[in-house]
């Protein structure tokens, strides 16, 4: 069977190459109007999979106990790259990094609503 956390590996690999080639300053401050979007985004989209308590369904938990051993920025490479191979979809062309770490953070403190 093959090892899950080597694709995860080489995307978060592929993410720090591609994230220093671009050499332009990103936008990093997120206004509520969008913070509004991205919540919204998280429950409905996320959820849809995750379970819309994010305990789990297709996809596995994502709370802050599911979270508690597992890397932010390997978090943030899976969401921007997605999971080849699984029904993880990759969300780099609708999301810029700094919301990917915002919503990532939001996972992790457990402050979804």
């Amino acid at each position: 069977m093959p090892n899950p956390a080597v694709p995860v590996a080489l995307l978060f690999a592929l993410m720090v190459v591609l994230g220093g080639a671009q050499g332009v300053a990103e936008e990093t401050s997120i206004g509520e109007p969008r913070q509004a979007e991205l919540r919204h985004l998280l429950m409905q989209d996320c959820g849809s999979c995750h379970g819309l308590t994010l305990r789990g369904g297709l996809g596995p938990p994502i709370t802050p106990e599911a979270l508690a051993d597992r890397d932010r920025d390997t978090m943030v490479a899976v969401i921007l790259y997605g999971r080849p191979g699984t029904p993880m979809p990759p969300w780099a062309t609708i999301l810029a990094e700094h919301e990917v770490r915002w919503l990532v953070d939001l996972l992790y403190e457990g402050s979804i609503q």
